[in-house]
């Protein structure tokens, strides 16, 4: 059957991604690493999913990974990875180049670096239009004003004729939406695209990136190291760590129902509007794993403040919870009698260690 017939023959309602034990190593002179060891997970139409994790977690691979944007030397990359049906997994660079932009697109972490400083902001949107939908210069450059109209951009005529380093960060970052939205994708990936960006003009860039999805139908998948940032922002939240995806569930579910200790950490480490000016920060203890000599048992081991012996010794695999679409990977989640018990334990040693000395104080001094 060909694609078009494929695709065709689709339902509406089943996934428009679909991710089967996504495995994608890197062969390096200490060995193989581990990006992404085994992530499987579906993504419907026009739904926003955050992938969220430390760097070094896998988040970006994976995302470069369905994309089939990985280094063309020294990736290994396995598993099944299904768009709109057909099977991309397998593709290269060359087949890749009719999906990217017409139907999948991504938006880069800096757009200072991914925007060419020799092109004007018209030509640079308009390059799209032409190559995928044989677009005249003229048509072109009227679609790309409107893009930019979009997407927010004041005077959007005159900007078509200046280069990028004339706009500011968050205009920049609002023409890489644009370039990203001007073919129609059906999926768009946004890789940490408000780390350069004051407060205020992330959330309005995430604001303009949630009404460009609901706009056109489209699905988001959301890549960020900051849980705050999906909040508000997506229908369904993965949770990655060393390479593995270890929670998955809709947001609301995440928020109030979290399992995994690894998310926890996350969520205590977001700072809090309560909280006095200068409270310290609450930063998770340890390191990442090495993914070349990743831990026997749990990834999170090491770092774990609830941590048991099988915890060390036996991988867990990802289980489901009472709640639909929720899955964990944890032998002790939280929230279960184990958790509560190491819980009372470490509270009970850091009251222990925090309790002051008693120092002898000689007759001499008391008086």
């Amino acid at each position: 059957m060909s694609n078009v017939s494929q695709a065709a023959s689709r339902d509406i309602t089943d996934p428009l991604l679909e991710l089967t034990d996504v495995k994608t190593h890197f062969r390096t002179a200490r060995g193989l690493v581990r990006a992404v060891d085994g992530v499987t997970f579906n993504l419907d139409r026009g739904k926003a999913l955050g992938i969220v994790g430390e760097s070094g977690s896998g988040k970006t691979i994976l995302s470069r990974s369905i994309m089939g944007l990985l280094p063309p030397k020294g990736a290994v990359r396995s598993g099944s990875i299904k768009f709109e049906g057909r099977e991309i997994g397998n593709l290269g660079r060359k087949q890749m180049r009719h999906i990217w932009g017409k139907e999948m697109a991504m938006i880069f972490q800096d757009p200072m670096t991914s925007l060419n400083p020799l092109m004007k902001i018209g030509q640079q949107i308009a390059e799209p239009l032409k190559i995928h939908l044989g677009m005249d210069k003229t048509s072109a450059m009227a679609t790309a004003e409107k893009l930019l109209q979009d997407v927010r951009i004041p005077e959007a005529h005159r900007r078509l004729a200046q280069y990028p380093h004339e706009l500011s960060g968050g205009m920049r970052q609002r023409v890489m939406i644009a370039i990203a939205l001007a073919c129609g994708p059906t999926a768009l990936f946004a890789d940490e695209p408000t780390t350069a960006l004051d407060v205020t003009v992330q959330a309005q860039i995430l604001d303009l990136l949630n009404e460009q999805r609901k706009d056109r139908n489209m699905s988001l998948i959301l890549v960020t190291h900051d849980l705050g940032v999906v909040a508000g922002h997506t229908d369904d939240i993965a949770v990655m760590y060393g390479g593995q995806l270890v929670e998955m569930a809709p947001t609301r579910v995440l928020f109030a129902n979290m399992k995994m200790p690894y998310t926890e950490a996350l969520m205590q480490s977001i700072p809090k509007i309560e909280d006095p000016s200068h409270t310290r920060l609450t930063a998770i203890g340890g390191r990442p794993p090495d993914l070349v000599h990743p831990p026997k048992g749990c990834r999170f081991a090491p770092r774990c403040p609830y941590v048991r012996e099988k915890c060390e010794n036996e991988m867990p695999q990802l289980q489901q919870s009472d709640l639909p679409g929720h899955f964990f990977r944890c032998w002790y989640p939280v929230g279960s009698p184990e958790y509560f018990e190491s819980k009372e334990r470490n509270a009970a040693k850091a009251m222990a260690s925090a309790a002051p000395t008693e120092v002898p104080v000689s007759i001499g001094e008391a008086r």
